[in-house]
């Protein structure tokens, strides 16, 4: 499983990006969300969903991790496919879209192409709750957005913790701290955990 693709950014449009990478170029489709971080830049690492089915293999890339974390949840309704998802978080920023789902207004989930009222309601039934409860630690997630941070992460699941609590405690860390270097996270995760 790919996790992330980190390279040069070889051709960019608002619905893909051709990333190389010692000598190979991968196509991945991309949100306008990730389309908008991406636009100046010449370099990138975008965090990878797989997407393999008999007929075709696929990369969804995300700019962060936060913005994968929904589009996982988006998919694993019932009714709703990684196109569908994608063009989701392209109608809507992350933020938006995990507010409207969590105060349950189908009528502006409707709005998002391909999306009908049983669709809203479903998104809404199988994800409030659990975006509810995962409200905080994606906030948390959000603020993991320098390297330190998912190097962090990476230490504290190897030596045992869970990915989950790992990425909340180190999102509070760099909340207070966002220039802590990998080794003072770690230290101050490991009082915390």
């Amino acid at each position: 499983m790919i996790d992330y693709i980190k390279g040069q950014i070889a051709e960019l449009t608002p619905t893909s990006v051709t990333i190389e990478t010692y000598g190979i170029g991968y196509f991945i489709n991309i949100s306008l969300n990730t389309y908008s971080a991406l636009e100046n830049l010449k370099e990138a690492k975008l965090f990878i969903y797989e997407s393999i089915r008999e007929d075709a293999h696929q990369l969804f890339g995300f700019f962060d991790n936060r913005e994968r974390l929904i589009f996982t949840h988006l998919i694993s309704v019932s009714g709703v496919g990684a196109s569908t998802a994608r063009v989701m978080l392209s109608s809507m920023n992350p933020n938006e879209l995990v507010a409207i789902i969590s105060a349950g207004n189908a009528d502006l989930l409707k709005t998002v192409k391909g999306i009908g009222l049983k669709t809203a309601q479903r998104i809404i039934v199988e994800l409030k709750d659990k975006l509810k409860t995962e409200g905080a630690d994606m906030l948390q997630i959000s603020a993991v957005t320098n390297p330190s941070g998912d190097e962090a992460i990476a230490a504290l699941v190897m030596l045992g913790f869970s990915q989950p609590a790992s990425q909340k405690v180190v999102g509070k860390i760099l909340k207070e701290k966002p220039d802590s270097k990998v080794e003072e996270i770690i230290k101050t995760a490991l009082k915390m955990l």
